[in-house]
């Protein structure tokens, strides 16, 4: 393998890995003079990560400075008009009635625009979540989770900590879903609250007041105008076999009063956003997919005087998230997956064509100068673990900005590879090669396929970090087979329904391209993928004996019991027809299966619930008929973690686990347990 010098880099050493320092989110002033970044890192003990806030030089001169420093860490929030900073975060608070003595919360805390300590603004058992502001009044609009039936904030209070110190756990429900992703969807709800920021010196929300009332599960995101007066929410509403349809609702922000306005039959609607002058509202448009034929995704325009909606660029072939209105509300601005890269574009409304504003990675947290002249952004790429970027509207130029973090040299090269599948169709990926893979010295191989599986390769991810293989000598195949989204309609369809079709022979058309270069070494390549890639690698134990090893993480092994069992079952069922069921579920292959599997499994998964990793652990002993102490196979299971492997030394074990059973299978030598296992 090729060798690795710097043993000290994040790359290489794995506790420097977990201690490195991430972007995670982007917001900006008022006025267009401030930017606030959130820097997650690790707590002290390095048990858990925490964010801080820190300010950013839109003009890119001055060198980024934090902003907070709480033990326990910020979530970032809004600006106020102002030019003070709402945030969240738990810090030692002066006890009121009802308090324990030095008991925690998680209270709301303004930063003074001129500087000076952060003072808290409002508490509440519970929290807070969502925070939306209105840069050109004094509005703010808070998103608080509250028990369904209860009248009050103390009432509110008083059953939580009933529940808390009788250890009471247990969840009535009436309806469906009754959970998402890694959490319960238990007693509380979401109900918005409208305030008004006052005050002559320090910042106070006064005349705080409901809003939407206790309305059940039904709110999501929300958006506010400039001035504060069209208020705009996801509504979720359950309908009759447990199917839940999304639409847009309008509230009045003095009355209350809601009506729809956006819904229609066979088709959801999210992500709103609305112009400066409350008059126009973009949003993505969800049309329902079957078991023929895969989900369509729109932007979507409302007239909020007129009530009238329409798709916007309907002819463009690509999935688009709005992100901002010019100030002329002319022009839309969107990300969408583009050929492995997620840039942002500007749309004109009128016409539906489609300009892009940059070149190379995935953009995320993308906010409009009040000019409408700037966008910035956090940008991320295989080769760009993240930075922050001013986007010139005008002359479609990006600006690195001078960041808070910053990281080193990467151990190797990325390269745009593609092959052509057996149909015609372009199947693309990246290769990640390790430094000083050559003819004369190449690389083993290992094949890394994407989850979703509506999905691309195409930004930097901390959790499925091909680096940390390159580092030790590997080549790291990601491959965009059918179903991956950034390569048209026609190439989610193509894979629509037939996940072992398609999407499989093209991971395999891929990996045969790859492994005939003169750089990379054809006998030793290994497998691994997570949660749709755990899929693929199931299927792939099932239909091929090629690669010496594979990992399935949060990995769809019998897509029968998956159904009902996953989160969102109604979602699921729209795809898993038992005809798919019963030619594609790896559950039915399994007797063929003779590579050894590292099957890893997070027990608050609910997205793929933990049945799947137990259902194939124990077909993999079941299988075998030998000595018990000769099992190839290993189950590395966290029964505190979800679908993603989030805490700093859980992350370390898995990377840890994962990369000593592939070097074991490939040298062909015992497995050694990683530290601590």
């Amino acid at each position: 393998m090729c060798p690795m010098t710097d043993t000290t880099s994040p790359w290489h050493d794995l506790d420097s890995y977990i201690a490195t320092p991430r972007l995670t989110g982007l917001t900006l002033s008022p006025d267009g003079g401030s930017l606030v970044v959130s820097v997650q890192g690790p707590d002290a003990d390095v048990t858990g990560y925490t964010t801080a806030l820190w300010r950013v030089d839109p003009a890119g001169e001055r060198a980024a400075t934090r902003l907070t420093r709480g033990v326990k860490g910020e979530a970032l929030a809004a600006f106020l008009r102002d030019g003070s900073l709402l945030f969240t975060g738990k810090r030692e608070l002066p006890a009121t009635q009802g308090d324990k003595p030095g008991e925690t919360t998680a209270a709301l805390w303004c930063l003074p625009a001129g500087g000076g300590e952060a003072y808290e603004v409002a508490r509440r058992d519970g929290g807070w979540g969502q925070v939306v502001t209105a840069p050109d009044a004094d509005r703010v609009l808070l998103g608080v989770p509250v028990h369904a039936g209860v009248e009050d904030d103390e009432a509110d209070a008083r059953l939580r900590s009933a529940r808390r110190e009788k250890k009471v756990s247990a969840l009535l429900h009436a309806g469906y879903p009754v959970r998402y992703w890694d959490h319960d969807l238990g007693m509380e709800r979401t109900r918005l609250r409208l305030a008004s920021a006052g005050g002559d010196g320090d910042v106070r929300l006064d005349d705080l007041r409901e809003l939407s009332g206790d309305v059940g599960p039904r709110l999501g995101q929300a958006a506010m105008s400039r001035d504060g007066s069209v208020i705009v929410a996801e509504w979720n509403e359950r309908r009759a076999r447990g199917v839940t349809v999304a639409s847009l609702v309008r509230f009045d922000p003095e009355t209350g009063e809601r009506r729809v306005v956006a819904a229609e039959e066979g088709a959801g609607f999210g992500a709103p956003v609305l112009s400066d002058d409350g008059r126009w509202l973009a949003a993505v448009r969800d049309v329902d997919s079957t078991p023929e034929s895969a989900p369509r995704v729109h932007l979507w325009l409302v007239d909020l005087v007129t009530g009238e909606g329409r798709v916007v660029a309907e002819e463009w072939d690509r999935w688009a998230w709005p992100v901002a209105f010019s100030p002329d509300a002319a022009t839309l601005f969107v990300v969408a997956d583009e050929d492995g890269a997620a840039p942002v574009l500007a749309v004109d409304i009128a016409s539906g064509a489609a300009r892009r504003l940059t070149g190379d990675g995935a953009h995320s947290s993308v906010h409009l100068s009040p000019d409408g002249a700037t966008l910035y952004a956090l940008r991320s790429s295989y080769d760009n673990p993240g930075d922050i970027v001013a986007i010139d509207v005008a002359s479609a130029a990006s600006t690195v900005l001078r960041s808070p973090v910053s990281y080193p040299a990467l151990p190797g090269r990325v390269e745009r590879i593609e092959t052509t599948a057996a149909d015609g169709t372009r199947v693309p990926g990246w290769l990640v090669l390790p430094d000083g893979a050559s003819a004369d010295a190449p690389a083993p191989l290992t094949l890394w396929v994407h989850g979703g599986p509506l999905g691309s390769w195409n930004a930097w991810s901390w959790r499925w970090c091909p680096w940390l293989l390159a580092s030790r000598g590997q080549a790291v195949l990601l491959p965009d087979p059918a179903l991956s989204t950034g390569y048209g309609q026609d190439f989610i369809q193509r894979g629509w329904g037939r996940w072992g079709a398609e999407p499989f022979t093209d991971v395999m058309a891929l990996t045969d391209a790859v492994e005939s270069r003169a750089d990379i070494r054809a006998d030793e390549s290994v497998m691994m993928g997570g949660s749709f890639g755990g899929y693929m690698a199931n299927w792939i134990a099932t239909q091929t004996t090629r690669f010496r090893a594979i990992v399935t993480h949060a990995s769809l092994w019998n897509l029968e019991s998956f159904g009902p069992t996953t989160d969102a079952s109604w979602y699921w069922g729209r795809e898993l027809s038992p005809e798919m069921v019963r030619e594609y579920s790896p559950h039915r292959y399994a007797d063929r299966i003779s590579t050894p599997m590292l099957v890893i499994h997070g027990d608050k998964d609910y997205r793929v619930p933990i049945g799947e990793g137990l259902a194939l652990w124990w077909t993999l002993n079941e299988l075998h008929d030998g000595d018990p102490e000769e099992l190839r196979h290993r189950f590395l299971y966290f029964p505190d973690e979800n679908h993603w492997i989030l805490t700093p030394q859980h992350a370390k074990v898995w990377y840890a686990t994962v990369i000593e059973f592939l070097a074991a299978q490939r040298e062909g030598r015992e497995f050694a347990a990683p530290e601590l296992l």
